[in-house]
């Protein structure tokens, strides 16, 4: 009895992965900052917002694991066969992507290791030495070595950080309500709420990374499309439970503070970790420390893998033949162009940041739609709840786009 359930265990542990490994990417800034900040700023009144967000993006994302097992190719040989503008969108979009994204959440991270370490290091060093480890997982590994790491990662990041919330639900709110909260709705706000619902709970091109996943899974073990959407729904679960934890935690840590909110994604986690300190006790350090790197950490890990994946699986498709190795060029190629970035554009770092995460914005209601018509390529169209929720979504994506460039421009 117990060699069976040892052998079903094993079985399910072969089966998750990529959708592990999706929540790992996801759970970066959009939850450690972004999530945590509309807690902070405006206490309970965006929860309803996040868990709606994630709903209604859902369908789009759980797209790309069905036309995968479905179809048995990328999500990315499915935009080249929908015409060379959306390939050629898409690609550059990547490349953009790949490398501003690399940047930030390496910075983030290695200022997070430097604002915990008992004694202080260059975060220039910090960043040589995080991007060192993350290549020797990615370069000797390759996606055996990323997918249990990730799966160790994720673990260990919602245990800690629900341990955190338990923590600070049994002290209670650390300040009182304001007497004239703020409002979260005007368009003063506007900006703030396009990059909290931009990369919540991930930039949409995840989707095509997600399948790039899957598809690696599939090369070391049987995956069907029940244990595909199973992987899937586990990973994109834990994202929203950790968005509202994470969330949460800003409301009973910070709402009503005197002490400025920081929006600078750097300031900012150095500033909750500081909060923490002072509200729930000294000790607490080491446990935020350890939730917010290893938050960005996993994020960093899984950006410069799944990325490089994207841009692997372009030149596959558009050349006629490539080198084996030229995944691992094109992750170390992304390292360099990341560090490049750190090194000789540090001060204009946030603006690239939020130029990226406007983009993705911007962009994500149409890569939606070219995710739902990949479905009807392939005789798969959503039915019942799923098409409801899919066009609901479309309505929000494509509606709010809409409101945020008038505004903007």
């Amino acid at each position: 009895m117990l060699l069976a359930l040892k052998n079903k265990l094993n079985t399910f542990g072969s089966t998750l992965g990529p959708g592990i490994l999706m929540a790992t990417a996801a759970i970066g800034g959009s939850h450690l900052v972004a999530a945590t900040q509309a807690g902070a700023i405006f206490g309970w009144q965006l929860l309803w917002l996040i868990v709606a967000v994630n709903l209604l993006k859902y369908p789009f994302f759980r797209f790309a694991v069905q036309y995968t097992l479905l179809s048995k190719q990328s999500l990315v040989a499915g935009y080249k066969q929908q015409g060379i503008s959306v390939f050629a969108t898409f690609l550059l979009l990547n490349i953009i992507a790949a490398i501003v994204n690399t940047a930030g959440v390496l910075l983030l991270t290695a200022s997070l290791l430097h604002y915990a370490l008992p004694w202080k290091v260059d975060i220039t060093v910090l960043c040589f030495a995080i991007l060192a480890l993350c290549l020797s997982i990615l370069l000797f590994g390759h996606y055996k070595m990323l997918d249990r790491a990730s799966k160790w990662i994720m673990a260990t990041l919602t245990f800690s950080t629900v341990a955190a919330l338990c923590i600070a639900i049994a002290q209670g709110a650390a300040n009182p309500p304001p007497i004239n909260p703020p409002e979260p709705f005007q368009l003063a706000m506007l900006g703030f709420l396009v990059i909290l619902m931009g990369w919540m709970p991930a930039p949409i091109e995840i989707s095509a990374i997600n399948s790039l996943w899957l598809k690696a899974k599939a090369r070391t073990s049987a995956l069907s499309l029940k244990q595909g959407l199973f992987d899937f729904n586990l990973g994109y679960g834990l994202t929203v439970v950790l968005a509202v934890v994470f969330f949460s935690l800003g409301v009973l840590i910070q709402y009503g503070s005197n002490t400025k909110i920081e929006l600078a994604g750097i300031a900012f986690s150095q500033q909750l970790i500081s909060m923490y300190t002072h509200t729930i006790g000294p000790w607490s350090h080491s446990l935020v420390a350890a939730i917010a790197f290893l938050c960005m950490f996993g994020t960093t890990l899984t950006v410069l893998d799944g990325y490089a994946r994207t841009l692997n699986e372009s030149l596959r498709l558009t050349l006629k033949s490539m080198p084996k190795y030229t995944l691992s060029a094109l992750i170390l190629l992304q390292a360099i162009m990341g560090m490049s970035v750190v090194l000789f554009f540090k001060a204009n770092l946030k603006e690239m940041l939020t130029f990226a995460m406007t983009l993705a914005f911007v962009t994500t209601p149409i890569f939606a739609w070219f995710n739902y018509r990949l479905m009807q390529v392939i005789n798969a169209q959503p039915q019942g709840f799923i098409k409801v929720l899919s066009w609901l979504g479309l309505t929000y994506l494509f509606g709010f786009t809409l409101l945020f460039l008038y505004w903007r421009f």
